[in-house]
């Protein structure tokens, strides 16, 4: 069976490397590689859509990035307690019109024994910004070690 690590019950630092590894694959815009974060049977409620299982998660993801163009997230953790964690998190990606958006949310994890996510719950809002307005400039992919985190930007 596949191991995710790190494994709960968390620490306060293995939630914190948890959050950052979510970070990192969402931020690789992989719908393949972000699903092998999951259990094959995982259960997702994404904004008002229920996902179960990878295959769905991909599908999911895909559509998103086809239309979440040049996606740059920001993942935090907010509390965590033996398999679970909260996340908060922001994202800044444009439509096809050119139009910039910001979208803040939450996200409340379960995890298995193997570190896989089993549950996942998130809740977001979109704000349409200015390009002016842009926080998240790094190259897309991994955001920089040096490049600061939400309650840094004062999000």
């Amino acid at each position: 069976m596949d191991t995710r690590p790190p494994l709960p019950p968390f620490t306060p630092d293995t939630a914190r490397q948890k959050v950052r590894a979510a970070e990192d694959g969402w931020n690789s815009r992989d719908p393949h590689r972000v699903s092998l974060a999951y259990s094959p049977d995982s259960r997702w409620r994404n904004r008002a859509e229920f996902l179960h299982g990878r295959e769905a998660i991909v599908a999911f993801l895909e559509r998103k990035w086809r239309r979440e163009l040049d996606y740059r997230l920001i993942k935090e953790l907010w509390a965590h307690d033996g398999p679970r964690i909260a996340v908060r998190f922001a994202y800044e990606w444009h439509d096809d019109s050119g139009q910039w958006f910001r979208s803040y949310g939450n996200e409340n994890w379960a995890f298995d024994a193997q570190g896989l996510m089993v549950e996942r719950h998130a809740s977001i809002n979109d704000l349409p910004i200015p390009e002016s307005a842009r926080l998240f400039h790094w190259p897309l992919g991994r955001r920089p070690d040096t490049h600061p985190s939400l309650s840094d930007l004062g999000l």
